[in-house]
């Protein structure tokens, strides 16, 4: 069978096909996206760039492999708001995961829905800074007659699903990430719904189990792309769901950690898992489990912020921060760019401290930069160990994975070894894969053993007297984090 996995991230869209019999990777291709960047914690995208996009990668790939293609899924990035009209027309800017505009709607929904500890007991989750929900309150305050006028309300993934196949659902994997559905039943949350509007259940898809497929593509969209006709579109799932399945983290205790553009830590539980302190999102999986899961907004928003402002390419900065010392000489760097989830900070901003005037050189600052980010991962690995998980490795992707020195940043830091499967594009081949499990039939960790493969020359074993030395770090940067915090209040 041969698959095809689209990647609808936050910088580019990915298009993988995948040749299950041969187990090759047949095609690969990518084109930008931009990014629309106001003040206030505004971060947009236009639903047509996604499309624009789709059609410059389907354009690079022959139609003799495009030809081939069986079935197809799609791995979209979480949370984005897509309101969909009548006639499919988009009816305003999608505010992506990392638009953080949206926190006093947030606020408002949980106190109409019974308060914020009321809401994570009963739905797993709160309504927090970037996740669907306060995205709809603020249109419907902002723009009105557009939200009267919305038929659907979609995640970036589901948009592509729709149009492909003209079909609107949504699976509990990504629709968890909304801050409308319960986790423990799979179904919308009445209380949170009505707290944006008695209406709003009505513009909610359905949610299909992942197993389902939303159904074949349009005959038009076979025509524009070169696909057969009798090619069917899966369920898909959010980006953080997809790369779960494209690194192996779906059955109990693997930790999938993503350094992309956000900074993801999850792992597949065969039990809904919900973190009274907030550190963990309780989201499901769309491999039929529940997806745990840490998320950060800055991992490469602030490494490549730094990289720029030194002028240097990526080789250059990762040399520079491995010639400092572990610790930075005592810079300490909070990278709170684009203000922060966990810790949950959405009007944060990013911090260096720890100066004097011996420590001040590009290296520390390199150095201090890469130790901010991965910082915040251990908060998520703390939870994980509070809640009873045993972690045994750590399985790296994103962008970030591709740096020796992040690779061992992260093993001497977690006290781990670090694994990198053989591509670096989790989230498409995860969606290649999931297309092969949902269409083909079988156990979805079966299929993955199969066809999943790690770079041996990308391992990490961890220095122990490192790991030893950035605890007593990582305290002293949890001290910063908690004494400056109330300033972003």
């Amino acid at each position: 069978m041969v698959t095809l996995g689209i990647d609808a991230g936050t910088q580019s869209i990915k298009v993988l096909i995948y040749d299950s019999k041969k187990k090759e990777i047949l095609a690969v291709s990518q084109a930008p996206v931009e990014l629309i960047v106001e003040d206030g914690g505004v971060r947009e995208q236009k639903a047509q760039w996604w499309i624009d996009a789709l059609d410059s990668c389907m354009e690079k790939i022959p139609l003799s492999v495009k030809g081939r293609v069986d079935a197809i899924a799609v791995s979209g990035q979480q949370h984005g708001f897509v309101p969909v009209g009548e006639d499919g027309t988009v009816l305003h800017n999608v505010k992506l995961w990392c638009d953080t505009s949206t926190q006093k709607e947030c606020d408002e929904i949980m106190e109409r829905a019974g308060g914020a500890e009321a809401v994570q007991k009963r739905t797993g989750n709160r309504v927090m800074a970037g996740y669907t929900a306060g995205k709809i309150l603020y249109l419907k305050k902002h723009y009105p007659e557009k939200y009267a006028a919305m038929k659907y309300v979609l995640l970036p993934h589901d948009y592509l699903n729709f149009f492909l196949t003209g079909i609107a659902t949504m699976e509990r994997g990504d629709a968890s990430g909304t801050g409308l559905m319960n986790i423990f039943t799979g179904e919308w949350d009445r209380e949170c719904c009505n707290a944006i509007g008695e209406d709003l259940i009505a513009k909610l898809p359905e949610i299909v189990k992942e197993t389902k497929a939303v159904g074949p593509v349009k005959k038009e969209i076979a025509r524009r792309y070169g696909l057969p006709e009798s090619c069917i579109v899966a369920s898909g799932g959010g980006d953080n769901m997809m790369s779960a399945i494209g690194t192996g983290a779906v059955v109990d205790g693997r930790v999938t950690m993503s350094l992309g553009t956000s900074g993801t830590l999850f792992a597949s539980s065969s039990v809904p898992v919900s973190d009274e302190k907030g550190r963990l999102a309780a989201f499901c999986s769309s491999h039929g489990t529940y997806l745990p899961l840490l998320c950060t907004m800055n991992c490469t928003v602030a490494t490549e912020v730094m990289r720029k402002y030194m002028g240097d390419d990526v080789v250059a900065f990762g040399d520079k921060a491995s010639r400092a010392a572990r610790g930075a000489d005592g810079l300490v760097f909070l990278p709170f760019l684009n203000g922060e989830r966990v810790p949950n900070l959405p009007h944060g901003e990013g911090v260096l401290g720890g100066m004097n005037p011996n420590n001040i050189t590009d290296e520390n600052i390199a150095r201090a930069t890469f130790e901010g980010v991965t910082y915040e991962f251990l908060l998520g690995l703390d939870a994980f160990r509070e809640k009873g998980a045993k972690v045994s490795s750590i399985l790296l992707t994103g962008g970030g994975s591709k740096s020796p020195f992040w690779r061992q940043l992260v093993s001497d830091m977690t006290g781990l070894p670090v694994r990198v499967p053989a591509t670096s594009e989790a989230a498409a081949f995860g969606s290649a894969l999931q297309a092969l499990w949902v269409v083909g039939g079988g156990a979805l960790d079966s299929i993955v053993s199969e066809h999943l493969s790690f770079d041996s020359s990308k391992e990490a074993l961890p220095d122990m007297k490192a790991h030893e030395e950035y605890m007593e770090l990582y305290r002293r940067w949890n001290g910063y984090v908690e004494a400056l915090g109330p300033l972003f209040a």
